[in-house]
């Protein structure tokens, strides 16, 4: 399948009404003149064709949906319950009610017109689907979509980037969020290092948490007689498992969340940027 931009490189001029033309128009002349790499090979499908603003119009609603659940994360991760960032006043207002509340309207418009721009693609396809070959004037409907979708989007990656760029990160709140049941999927991988087949080791991790909620402490303070009576393998290195640092270093898989791992996607993501 075409890219979008392969899609749209393509001159419809000369193509007529819909069955070309008789007057020997050269095409592949105006084709560079115009600067297009191609010229529509189909008179008929030339003119009503609109592949090229569909996977437009697609591609538009995916980037709104990314960025409606990138304002969702924030506006979750900046509301008091958790405090993990803050949201510049600059993108923030005072709620009407309440003087001491503040309301990240940026980011709610921002999720509010993912269904504007979804409602685009929608409304474009719905266009499309019972038309004849050719034209037909139900195309016109083409503009409004297409020019509503741009419009939206080049008021809402701006301030989404701002945003983020602004946003304040509260790390020691992240960190105090921390609980030892976080930790075990790492008891499950530390039997599983030791050649115990995952299902199994999920059963065993499972009577350890047993064993934390009886006696109402965390995974951290249980001691090791605790975990030998659950198995054996359970040995003094296992504390070493049960740190959170250590965890997330594991995780250090192409796409994962070690230290290394996330730099090289961050190289990425600023090669992309370039």
């Amino acid at each position: 399948m075409s890219s979008q931009s392969d899609q749209a490189d393509s001159s419809p001029l000369g193509a007529g009404a819909c069955v070309g033309n008789q007057f020997g128009i050269d095409r592949e002349f105006l084709r560079q003149e115009l600067g297009f790499s191609r010229v529509t090979r189909n008179s008929l499908d030339a003119v009503s064709d609109r592949d090229f603003l569909i996977e437009f119009l697609n591609w538009a609603s995916l980037t709104q949906i990314h960025l409606s659940r990138l304002a969702e994360d924030l506006m979750l991760y900046s509301s008091r319950e958790f405090g993990f960032v803050e949201i510049d006043d600059a993108f923030a207002t005072g709620s009407s009610l309440m003087p001491q509340k503040k309301n990240a309207d940026s980011l709610e418009l921002i999720r509010g017109k993912t269904g504007r721009v979804a409602g685009d693609l929608m409304s474009m396809m719905m266009v499309l689907k019972g038309l004849p070959s050719t034209y037909n004037k139900d195309l016109q409907e083409d503009k409004e979509a297409l020019f509503d979708t741009i419009d939206t989007l080049s008021m809402t990656i701006p301030v989404a980037g701002s945003v983020v760029e602004s946003l304040v990160v509260h790390s020691e709140r992240m960190q105090a969020a921390l609980t030892d049941e976080m930790l075990a999927t790492e008891l499950a991988d530390y039997l599983v290092a030791k050649g115990v087949p995952f299902r199994e080791a999920h059963h065993l991790v499972g009577q350890v948490i047993q064993r934390s909620l009886e006696q109402q402490v965390g995974l951290r303070d249980l001691v090791l007689s605790d975990y030998q009576e659950v198995s054996n393998l359970f040995q003094r290195d296992l504390m070493t498992w049960l740190d959170f640092e250590r965890a997330v270093e594991r995780r250090n898989s192409v796409g994962g969340t070690a230290r290394p791992s996330i730099e090289a996607q961050l190289a990425v993501a600023e090669h992309l940027l370039e």
